[in-house]
């Protein structure tokens, strides 16, 4: 099969070939119609955190076109289906508390060279990490269901109350999709803070009740001028040094810092700052099994009107170029694979 792999850091992936996985036990292969470009594997491709050789690629959607030996349930060849990239030890504390990815023995699709990811033709999963996507589910969408999980999971950690008053620092995928879901969840403002007029527009798009250029206004102030308060709850998407500072400088009374954005590297607040407001911070990381169902219903009913988070489609020939781009560009969003073209 087609495949495009990481090498090493600073070096464009490198399409190449190799076998057609074949399924081992309770696991199925899945032809994958559309994988996701992901902000960590910008990361990971950065700072080499990953073996070289490693195909990337731990969002996506496809048919299941093989099933391996004690598959259980109803899966059929032909299925349509996303999947749960993490591969936990169903026996350590986290596991126990249905969070897979807080195990410290979790394995995630596509970083290792024993869980290749999806940027390739097939790609492989066990059974009981699958999700079935549903006639209202497009494969567009189906391929953005790992990273709004992501995006759902954090809003359900910021406890939103109906009528909160929301500042989402970023407006790339996951700061658009908290956008999105923190307005489903009862916010009365949902205001982001993004320098890309593309994003800013397509976070208006999804459900931002305002939009803020931090590169011309000063945000806080800005923030006060749109909602008559300072923030709530405060997401912090981004995950660049010093933003976690602003998120706990910017929050109000008693405010919710959320931190979504991963960043590599080290970090400092002043802690006084949140003191002196009670502000709390919560990290979030990855999404549970339930987050994935809940949005792939939100998606089939209509709720959660995805679409305009993909802003482009590539096929392995521009996927290295494309790749490297969205280190510095500011008008896309979610940049999808379709293997086939």
């Amino acid at each position: 099969m087609r495949a495009a792999f990481f090498q090493k850091a600073g070096q464009p992936l490198e399409l190449g070939t190799t076998a057609d996985p074949t399924p081992a036990p309770e696991e199925v292969i899945i032809a994958v119609a559309r994988a996701g470009i992901c902000g960590s594997d910008l990361h990971v491709t950065q700072y080499g955190a990953a073996a070289p050789g490693t195909i990337l690629g731990h969002e996506f959607a496809g048919e299941i076109v093989a099933l391996g030996t004690g598959v259980g349930g109803d899966w059929r060849v032909g299925d349509r289906v996303t999947a749960l990239p993490l591969h936990a030890c169903h026996h350590c504390e986290a596991c126990d508390m249905a969070l897979p990815a807080l195990c410290a023995e979790a394995q995630f699709t596509g970083t290792l060279l024993q869980r290749p990811g999806a940027y390739a033709e097939f790609v492989a999963s066990p059974a009981s990490l699958l999700q079935r996507l549903p006639a209202g589910v497009s494969i567009d969408e189906g391929g953005m269901v790992e990273p709004l999980a992501v995006a759902h999971h954090t809003v359900e950690l910021a406890r939103i109350n109906k009528g909160d008053a929301v500042l989402v620092i970023g407006a790339g995928p996951i700061g658009a999709a908290v956008t999105l879901f923190a307005r489903l969840a009862g916010a009365a403002h949902v205001v982001v803070s993004e320098p890309s007029d593309v994003r800013r527009a397509l976070a208006q798009e999804v459900g931002a009740t305002g939009a803020i250029d931090p590169r011309a206004d000063d945000i806080g102030a800005r923030f006060r001028a749109i909602t008559g308060r300072s923030p709530q709850v405060v997401f912090e998407c981004v995950g660049i040094p010093g933003l976690l500072q602003q998120a706990v400088q910017l929050a109000g009374i008693r405010g919710r810092v959320v931190v979504a954005g991963v960043c590599f590297g080290e970090d400092s607040i002043t802690p006084l700052v949140g003191l002196s407001k009670e502000v709390s911070i919560q990290f979030a990381q990855c999404y549970t099994e339930r987050n994935f169902e809940q949005v792939i219903d939100l998606i089939a009913r209509g709720e959660a009107k995805a679409r305009p988070l993909h802003t482009k489609t590539v096929g392995f020939a521009e996927l290295p170029e494309t790749f490297e781009a969205l280190r510095t560009a500011e008008g896309q969003c979610k940049v999808l694979i379709d293997p086939t073209l």
